[in-house]
């Protein structure tokens, strides 16, 4: 039950909101939503099954709803929050308003903190190797030999870091850091740990302690995935003193299924374990050759099994017929027997390898701990043997995966090879899950406190189901649903028009009929953005609008021939100037576009979004579904249509006052059965079906 503590606070919070917006507007769904919030993180639902989905629409102010649902609550019951999404956007909204805001709201002290994954950060020890006047550092650490402009940039790095003018977070550096300079001193779980004495002031031991003591975490659905996978806990506060605000919900299955996928290359990684195989005996010396010559056995015993059998592999796979993309999908994921005898073959060999030179690693740390190694010595070593670890760890999990059985229960893992586009007698096998629910709960629905997941558009044809079967929840066990539709006037600010067409857009005479039908829709409008479904068709379009466009004094702006950045700042600009502004987009123009205002009063949609499985996953996905008796395209096609229409009707209105209209070119909204289902999941915008 909610404590009358908590109760007060978030009354507080609230009322002191009111006090300090100028503009603050009271709306019942944002309370209902908070009074949601809070009594599900507080069981009053059901005190076994902590978890909310809720859908708020645009304006309904979700991130300062669940802000002050959950932090009241964890403030009064000694729990952590953990705020996650999707995008960088929402992470610098929270971190430099939202937050700063509500913690002066608040009744209550609480601090927060962005969370970064270990990768963002350098490792002190390294940066301090790789810039070693002597230059011995530099050889080791550098996978090649370094240029002038990488040492001098070391050492600019170095000198920073040293003076506490930089904290090692490769974001906060002023310039891009070149990748293959950063993976020489980029901080890993196998050499920068707290284990080691030197290592305890290193960039991302200190963000640590910030985490630690944090009220309030920020974090991406990676970061979130990445600590779950590691047990959790282990980056990000415990699951089970931690309330989760997954924001941008919609956007977790495939964050979470891409997470627990694995991919590698055959003859790549038979390179790379031939260098391993020479530098060895030199990492085995490090961690002193009576204690640690069973594991040099080991690793090399182990390589000389890997070596030969994935050139071996390449060459039983190479005559496989591959498609246009250079793939090839073993059906229903099931290997040739040959395959599957070779991948457990594998999976030991590389277990065997990866587990023998954590164990060198491990006495080389000890070694510098007992006094017997000097760090600067141990340095070029640890970051050596790291390097190759972390690829061994991902060979294991690749083999792992290939040569796990299919299981009688639910999906199969989707398996296919790739040409390797760096090596033109290389492959890179991959193996992904399908359904990555049953993961999802076992990892953190049966584990956390507390849970809710938020989006503004969480249900596909008016129905939690869809996302339910993909995130592994039921809406029977005692999960809490919500929906609650945007406070905008739909039916007096917009319209949505589908208008007469000469033909449905799979007509191969579709694209060149577009001109003529945009320029009908654009004339008379200042700011229109039109959504195309594929950069080809989009750019055809352009090309031969461009000519008539500009011979009428309008702007037309084209996603691709400028960053996103610039192209939404020459519209912002056109509009200001009361200039006709057009800007042609693809699917990522959908999602994350705020033109409030008069910058956007005219949204034409050329085609419902259907995405063709192009990638084997969803191919492998699509054939599980069929092979079970479903259908792909009603099961998965249409929801996620139906999804993406409404993130592209949500771009229109983005405030109270907004108007507009949505003009949707594809009739099969109307001539087809499950039209009527993809119409009715639109905002209720009043309509106008021309015939």
């Amino acid at each position: 039950m909610l404590s009358p503590s908590t109760k007060k606070d978030i009354r507080s919070s609230y009322e002191n909101l009111k006090a300090q917006l100028q503009n603050f507007i009271p709306r019942k769904a944002q309370n209902y939503l908070v009074a949601e919030i809070a009594k599900t993180l507080a069981g009053e639902y059901n005190p076994k099954r902590r978890i909310l989905v809720a859908e708020a629409g645009t304006g309904i102010g979700k991130s300062m709803a669940y802000l002050m649902g959950s932090i009241s609550y964890a403030l009064n019951n000694n729990k952590k929050v953990v705020v996650s999404t999707a995008t960088v956007a929402l992470q610098e909204q929270l971190i430099e308003k939202d937050l700063p805001l509500f913690r002066r709201v608040v009744p209550r002290e609480f601090s927060f903190v962005l969370a970064k994954g270990r990768q963002r950060y350098c490792c002190g020890e390294k940066l301090a190797a790789a810039a070693s006047a002597e230059g011995h550092g530099q050889q080791a650490l550098f996978t090649e030999k370094p240029k002038k402009t990488d040492i001098d940039m070391v050492n600019t790095m170095y000198e920073a870091y040293s003076r506490g003018k930089w904290n090692g977070d490769r974001d906060a550096w002023p310039k891009s850091i070149p990748d293959h300079l950063w993976q020489t001193i980029v901080s890993d779980k196998h050499t920068c740990h707290s284990g080691l004495a030197a290592h305890r002031n290193c960039p991302f031991a200190k963000a640590r302690e910030h985490l630690d003591k944090a009220d309030v975490v920020v974090a991406n659905h990676s970061l979130l995935m990445a600590d779950l996978e590691l047990g959790g806990g282990v980056i990000l506060p415990d699951p089970e003193h931690a309330l989760y605000m997954i924001d941008e919900a919609h956007h977790l299955p495939t964050v979470a299924r891409d997470f627990s996928a694995a991919s590698a290359s055959l003859v790549g990684a038979a390179s790379w374990l031939e260098k391993l195989n020479q530098s060895a005996s030199k990492i085995a010396n490090g961690g002193d050759i009576k204690r640690s010559g069973r594991f040099l056995d080991a690793l090399q015993s182990g390589i000389q099994v890997l070596i030969p059998g994935l050139r071996g592999i390449r060459d039983m796979l190479i005559g496989y017929p591959l498609n246009n993309d250079g793939i090839y999908r073993f059906a229903d994921g099931e290997l040739p027997e040959a395959l599957h005898l070779e991948s457990k073959e594998m999976q030991k060999a590389a277990k065997k390898a990866n587990q023998s030179l954590a164990k060198l690693n491990d006495l080389i740390s000890e070694r510098v701990k007992d006094g017997e190694l000097a760090s600067r010595l141990a340095e070029p070593l640890l970051a050596e043997s790291a390097f190759f670890l972390q690829r061994l760890e991902n060979l294991e999990k690749v083999w792992t995966l290939m040569a796990q059985p299919n299981s009688d229960k639910g999906a199969p893992l989707a398996r296919w090879i790739q040409k390797c586009p760096e090596r033109e007698s290389d492959l890179i096998v991959h193996v992904s899950p399908l359904e990555i629910g049953w993961r999802l709960d076992q990892l953190l629905w049966s584990r956390a406190a507390g849970v809710c997941l938020l989006s503004a558009t969480l249900r596909a044809l008016n129905s939690f189901t869809y996302f339910c079967r993909q995130v592994g929840l039921d809406e029977n066990d005692g999960t809490k649903f919500l929906a609650l539709p945007s406070p905008f006037n739909y039916q007096e600010n917009a319209r949505l028009v589908v208008p007469a067409m000469p033909c449905e857009p799979q007509d191969e005479k579709f694209t060149s009929h577009l001109p003529d039908i945009l320029m009908e829709y654009i004339e008379g409008e200042t700011a229109t953005l039109v959504l195309f479904s594929s950069y080809w068709q989009m750019n055809q379009v352009a090309e031969k609008m461009r000519a008539d466009i500009k011979k009428l004094g309008w702007h037309l702006h084209v996603q691709g021939e400028a960053s996103r950045t610039s192209i939404l700042e020459a519209h912002r600009t056109c509009c200001e100037k009361g200039q006709i502004s057009i800007l042609f987009g693809t699917g990522s123009f959908s999602e994350g576009l705020d033109l409030p205002g008069e910058q956007l009063t005219n949204l034409i949609i050329t085609k419902i979004p259907f995405a063709v499985p192009t990638s084997p996953v969803e191919e492998a996905h699509a054939e599980y579904l069929e092979r079970k008796g479903g259908n792909a395209f009603i099961q998965i096609s249409v929801p996620e249509a139906s999804k993406k229409l409404v993130q592209s009707a949500g771009r229109l209105l983005r405030k109270e006052q907004d108007s507009g209209r949505v003009v949707l070119l594809d009739r099969r909204v109307v001539t087809r059965r499950y039209g009527k289902a993809l119409l009715d999941s639109f905002p209720p915008f009043k309509r106008v079906i021309e015939h």
